[in-house]
């Protein structure tokens, strides 16, 4: 499995313009022979704190986001993660997507808003871990803040091999978005795929910071400023680890909750 890790500059609450990101870099990602792109948290409008402005009805595929990307899986023969604002009886959910061209294979909604960044105020909190399958491969996916709750990260591979993290993870703490995605990695013997936006938005500073870890923690992206990086990924190679260094079968997972 080859993926493209979008580093993308996302214009400030202009979706319009970042759907012309969103396709060129789509193209591009197709001809090198990717299978999936990866985009970052609120891709067409960065992390704006007016929901109301951009959300669109939940769980409809119909919804012009949604159509957009699938045109897009669609046209290029390739699935798409991406992040929108979805909306539900005044509420309003900060989401990622997965979608290949037939089908929307997971819509999850982030768990835990970013209270520091007022995003509980305007964002509320989703209350279910999303598993899917394509193919015989399991994925999952998070979103930013929610990289600092490891426990979530625990229960998503108890079958997931590969899970994907997107953000807008500003530069003031960038050192934590490493560390916290390679340590995740690492505990959950599973390929972190964390893709970050660039640029300037809403006062706050992203670098070129998306990056893939292996099973075993290793980076296997390379550091660059290009607005796509590649990842190739073997599923198997996380299977095979888990069998032949079984930590998952050491958790205590019934003593754990008796502390939380």
């Amino acid at each position: 499995m080859k993926i493209a890790l979008t580093q993308m500059n996302i214009f400030w609450e202009d979706p319009a313009r970042n759907r012309e990101v969103c396709r060129r870099l789509t193209k591009n990602a197709k001809k090198q022979g990717c299978d999936w792109i990866v985009f970052p948290e609120l891709t067409l409008t960065g992390f704006t704190m007016r929901p109301e402005e951009f959300g669109e009805a939940i769980y409809e595929d119909d919804a012009p986001t949604c159509q957009f990307f699938r045109s897009l899986s669609m046209q290029y023969s390739i699935s798409i993660a991406y992040g929108a604002i979805a909306s539900d009886n005044g509420r309003y959910y900060n989401q990622l997507i997965l979608l290949e061209p037939a089908e929307t294979l997971m819509m999850y909604s982030k768990l835990h808003p970013f209270s520091y960044g007022e995003e509980a105020r305007h964002y509320t909190g989703g209350d279910q871990i999303a598993v899917c399958r394509q193919a015989d491969i399991l994925l999952s996916g998070f979103i930013c803040y929610d990289l600092r709750f490891p426990e979530i990260f625990q229960i998503a591979s108890k079958d997931a091999v590969i899970i994907f993290v997107i953000a807008n993870w500003p530069e003031e703490r960038i050192s934590h978005w490493y560390s916290l995605l390679q340590a995740r990695a690492i505990e959950n013997q599973c390929f972190i795929v964390g893709v970050n936006r660039t640029g300037q938005g809403g006062g706050l500073s992203y670098p070129p910071s998306s990056v893939a870890f292996n099973p075993y923690g290793e980076r296997i992206t390379t550091e660059s400023n290009e607005e796509l990086l590649y990842a190739d990924i073997d599923p198997a190679l996380a299977e095979q680890y888990r069998r032949e260094f079984p930590v998952r079968s050491d958790r205590r997972s019934g003593f754990y909750r008796d502390f939380i």
